[in-house]
């Protein structure tokens, strides 16, 4: 039961997530979802093979905000879906047009394996700085070439965010935040395991998080997102997911609702405020990306390359989670906005992203929940 396991096709069909075997169909009737699938990566088209795995990508609050044409026999053109923004937390779409980025950087590696190079147009109507619309984001032509298979996709299937509170008494080793931050081909990423660095960013995380809490309405952008229970999950499968027995039933027993994560009076909220600082305060290193440039095609490239951080986390067996609430452009978090870079980017350029990592308990390669995405074709 895969949360990102295939994009359904306009006009009928899906593209199975590669590595499928079993998944949880996209359908507003859980009695009928449950179905066997086997063409998971493996399908002639290689256009297929490589969006069954684009479609794994890590992106802002899981909204998956990519739709795809096929163009012709070789072609794809990639646009972002407008009714997935995040107006309050994500104002200009920079987090967003990341996430895009980890998707290309995704569909790259796994045509390439496959035996197909892709030439890549970014933006070829224009971009706008203030955010994105409805132009493509990138146009995407694959031809035939040599198979290469970049070390890091053997991790694919198993690259997750783990947020869960990582173990306090098992330190990061220096080789391997070393190893994790070459991973890096575009960007400048940095990092740290020091004592004093770790204290540090614990508390500025956890201040960062509770403002987003406090504020009323980038709080609630997120509460509106969240998934309560198979039944809503299955109905809108993407957004923040609590799925489960246990919230299964919480909220069929009416104690567990988005009105009482809202109201700061409850057991149920100040329970969530306590499990997320409970992650921020037990990260056990810290690691960041700045770009040079603030640009669209920055961005993309930020989305490369935190793919790959993220995966040689993984290939280190080391858990991650994004913690980039500091880095968002809203006035309530403009002044950790500027402390921040003032501490990473003295000299000029962007923090783009910041994540904790640590060891944390294993997160299953499955279940996970599938999402409905979009798939054109011309």
């Amino acid at each position: 039961m895969n949360r990102r396991n295939f994009l359904k096709i306009a006009g009928g069909g899906v593209i199975l997530a590669a590595g499928g075997t079993t998944l949880f169909a996209t359908t507003r009737t859980p009695e009928t979802a449950l179905a066997p699938w086997g063409m998971a990566g493996s399908y002639s088209d290689p256009r297929m093979n490589a969006l069954s795995h684009a479609i794994l990508a890590p992106n802002p609050h899981n909204r998956q905000p990519w739709v795809v044409c096929l163009d012709g026999e070789d072609s794809l053109t990639l646009f972002f879906d407008t009714d997935k923004q995040l107006p309050h937390t994500d104002p200009f779409d920079r987090q967003l047009t990341i996430g895009l980025g980890c998707f290309l950087e995704l569909l790259r590696m796994a045509a390439q394996a496959d035996g197909f190079a892709t030439d890549v147009t970014l933006f070829p109507e224009g971009e706008a700085e203030d955010g994105l619309d409805e132009r493509p984001v990138a146009q995407v032509t694959f031809a035939s070439a040599d198979a290469v298979v970049d070390p890091l996709a053997a991790h694919i299937l198993n690259r997750r965010s783990n947020k869960e509170p990582y173990d306090t008494a098992r330190p990061v080793p220096p080789q391997a935040l070393d190893r994790i931050l070459a991973a890096a081909q575009q960007t400048q990423l940095g990092g740290s395991i020091a004592a004093d660095d770790i204290a540090y960013w614990r508390a500025q995380t956890t201040e960062a998080l509770m403002i987003e809490i406090e504020t009323p309405h980038t709080y609630k952008e997120s509460v509106d997102l969240m998934r309560i229970g198979k039944a809503e999950i299955n109905a809108n499968p993407d957004g923040i997911d609590l799925g489960g027995a246990f919230f299964d039933a919480m909220n069929k027993a009416g104690i567990m609702t988005r009105e009482s994560i809202l109201d700061t009076t409850t057991l149920v909220h100040s329970g969530g405020v306590d499990a997320v600082v409970a992650n921020t305060q037990t990260a056990m290193g810290h690691v960041w990306m700045i770009t040079q440039g603030n640009t669209r095609r920055d961005q993309i490239a930020a989305g490369a390359d935190w793919l790959r951080v993220n995966l040689a986390c993984t290939a280190e067996g080391i858990a991650f989670q994004p913690l980039s609430q500091l880095l968002q452009e809203y006035p309530e978090m403009s002044a950790l906005f500027e402390e921040t870079h003032q501490r990473l980017a003295p000299d000029g350029g962007t923090v783009q992203m910041l994540a904790r990592i640590g060891y944390g308990p294993d997160i299953p390669v499955s279940p996970r929940w599938p999402v409905e995405a979009k798939i054109a074709t011309t």
